[in-house]
């Protein structure tokens, strides 16, 4: 009984860590906030003094993260030989656990040290929990370089999107130097382009060179061994050769620390010239850097070689746009959903205002970003708003930016999310949850189509499509006085409702699939296949959370099972805390005893039959009933036998 009740322990302890490793992975965007997150975990649910996750550069220990207080000098020495050995060590109150960590592309591989101080000796079984830990940053690297391709991939969509409008050489170059250094954090960016008849590198008007074109031997540098080679290269002060040309930072009056540098190539692969970015805020580049300028100078060389190429430029920007649009499928078949994209398409190429209602968690974004994508405006920004995430003070600034000194904190001149939409769609989430002062300046600018920036006095005209978005009953809060009645036809022109997964049925296994192949896929491992117990727990749970709750089971599934079937016992739920509110009050305390029975009864056979996909027999079966037995029950119901 001591060891059930021990195994039933480490499994809860598992489950909880399991936890609030997926609940960080979706909350903490940097590494040490998850590290302290998990580590918070340890010293607040084991016995221990102190946790810690060390690593070891030139013989030197230090702590990259930590939590609570140490009794003892660690004994490095004992840490090291277990680093050596690539094996778990304990010496007295310490126990030491080799971290090897897959080598990214911006990095080799890491070697860390999880060490820990116990208060009293932990269960033998605590490897499991170290390896969870490796696994959850693992996880949490894949995920954040996942979000950060998006985000690249969305960035190189719109730049492209806007090069082909530039006639002039000059603009075209600055834009593409504007793209580089915010791309990249990088300080400026120079373009040279080759003058082969004079062997010569011209340096442009640019960020970074005013004036006259500056002409520098194509044989001098770094640029111009990158010319010669076609291959990106790339620099730091921790280099000991100095392949940077100081002329060019003598004639600009500039330092160079660092700089990546790739080629700019003509469609018949030859090199045309070269196009750096240089001194990086956080001091160096890193291969993902290099990776994302070389993808840009292949749309700059296009847009540069002559006007002719822009046909190839926006056959990438269409690529690019249909990669963002398969980020965002509405998946499944139902006839809600089916409903749902022929409204879609029917009001997506036109400019009308569209509110999209419905609980949290049935997919609002995704389909205000369908509704972009199926405009004309698909190739423009598509900028999201949460506005019950800023303050009433901030949302002027925040909406329609603020010129330089408008108030104490604005050092400099910021554009607003409607200048950013402009040409494109502005969606703002949770609009219930904007002031009313807020929600007067938002008409304004819907009704006049122009801001004017905080401390401003210009109007700028904006030409932007607004969807909104909202979980709360905004006919209510206008009946109380809680929003405005004017804002609210304003923004109700189309009105979609979308239907809580509990009511599409028919779509949670199409979904259920759609996510395992997107999180495997993503994780590099092979898709395993859905039981038929575990496809009846998926179909008859409630899904108070919806989508975004089906999406999390998946997620934790992919990330936390090996196995190639999926059973039942996998299909794990985290109980909604307003299920039980919800359960409660919404008991009809009118009803007889009997009337609430048969209703019960009734509700219960109706679940049964939909988790046994419509299957009667099996259905008696799980009831414990004769299939004629249960054909009795639901006539005397008044129930209708499934199609």
């Amino acid at each position: 009984m001591n060891d059930n009740s021990n195994n039933n322990s480490e499994a809860d302890t598992s489950s909880l860590f399991a936890s609030v490793i997926l609940s960080a992975l979706s909350t903490e965007t940097t590494l040490p906030r998850f590290l302290v997150r998990l580590l918070a975990w340890w010293t607040s649910n084991l016995p221990c003094a102190f946790v810690g996750i060390a690593e070891c550069t030139q013989g030197n220990w230090k702590f990259v993260a930590q939590q609570g207080r140490h009794t003892a000098a660690p004994p490095w020495g004992v840490a090291s030989q277990s680093l050596d050995s690539r094996q778990p060590t304990r010496h007295a109150s310490w126990a030491f656990y080799p971290i090897q960590l897959p080598a990214s592309d911006s990095s080799s591989q890491t070697d860390w040290m999880f060490a820990i101080e116990w208060a009293r000796l932990p269960s033998p079984k605590i490897q499991y929990l170290v390896d969870c830990l490796v696994g959850g940053i693992v996880a949490w690297q894949s995920f954040q370089s996942r979000a950060r391709d998006v985000e690249r991939m969305t960035q190189i969509l719109n730049v492209a999107a806007d090069w082909h409008t530039h006639l002039d050489l000059d603009r075209l170059l600055e834009s593409i130097a504007l793209a580089a250094t915010k791309l990249l954090s990088g300080d400026r960016a120079s373009i040279f382009l080759w003058d082969k008849s004079a062997k010569e590198l011209v340096g442009h008007p640019a960020l970074g060179i005013e004036g006259k074109p500056l002409r520098i031997p194509d044989n001098a540098g770094l640029a111009g061994a990158v010319l010669r080679s076609l291959e990106p290269r790339r620099w730091d002060r921790s280099d000991p050769s100095d392949e940077v040309n100081r002329r060019v930072d003598q004639t600009l009056s500039y330092r160079t620390d660092s700089l990546v540098a790739v080629p700019l190539i003509d469609q018949r692969g030859k090199g045309m010239g070269v196009f750096e970015v240089l001194n990086h805020r956080l001091g160096k580049f890193s291969r993902e850097d290099e990776r994302d300028l070389v993808e840009l100078a292949r749309h700059a060389s296009a847009a540069l070689a002559n006007t002719q190429q822009i046909a190839r430029l926006v056959e990438t920007r269409d690529r690019l746009t249909q990669d963002a649009i398969n980020q965002v499928q509405l998946v499944g078949d139902s006839p809600q959903l089916q409903t749902l994209k022929a409204t879609i398409q029917r009001v997506g190429n036109t400019d009308l205002a569209v509110l999209l209602l419905g609980e949290n968690g049935t997919g609002k974004e995704v389909v205000s970003r369908q509704i972009h994508y199926q405009s004309r405006r698909r190739h423009e920004p598509f900028i999201a708003v949460n506005c019950a995430a800023i303050t009433e003070t901030l949302l002027e600034s925040e909406l329609f930016g603020h010129e330089k000194g408008a108030f104490t904190d604005a050092h400099d001149t910021r554009i607003g999310k409607f200048e950013l939409a402009n040409g494109g769609t502005l969606f703002l989430d949770e609009i219930g949850d904007m002031s009313l002062a807020g929600q007067a300046k938002l008409l304004r600018v819907l009704e006049e189509k122009v801001v004017v920036r905080v401390g401003g006095s210009s109007p700028i005209p904006v030409n932007v499509r607004v969807i909104a978005a909202t979980n709360q009953n905004l006919v209510s809060m206008v009946q109380s006085k809680k929003f405005r009645e004017d804002l609210y036809f304003r923004l109700t022109v189309v009105t979609l409702n979308l239907p809580p997964l509990r009511e599409r049925r028919e779509d949670i296994l199409a979904l259920a699939d759609f996510f395992m192949s997107m999180f495997c896929q993503k994780i590099g491992r092979n898709k395993p296949e859905w039981s038929a117990p575990a496809k009846r727990r998926l179909s008859a749970h409630e899904w108070p959370g919806n989508v975004r709750e089906l999406r999390n089971v998946v997620e934790r599934i992919a990330y936390l099972t090996t196995e190639d079937v999926i059973d039942e016992q996998q299909v794990d739920f985290v109980r909604s805390p307003r299920m039980d509110r919800s359960e409660t009050s919404a008991l009809d305390t009118s009803q007889t005893l009997a009337e609430a029975t048969e209703k019960f009864q009734t509700q219960f056979i109706e679940q049964h039959i939909l988790a046994a996909g419509k299957n009667v027999t099996l259905a008696a079966e799980k009831l414990g009933l004769q299939r004629s037995n249960l054909y009795r029950k639901m006539k005397l119901l008044g129930m209708k036998p499934p199609e």
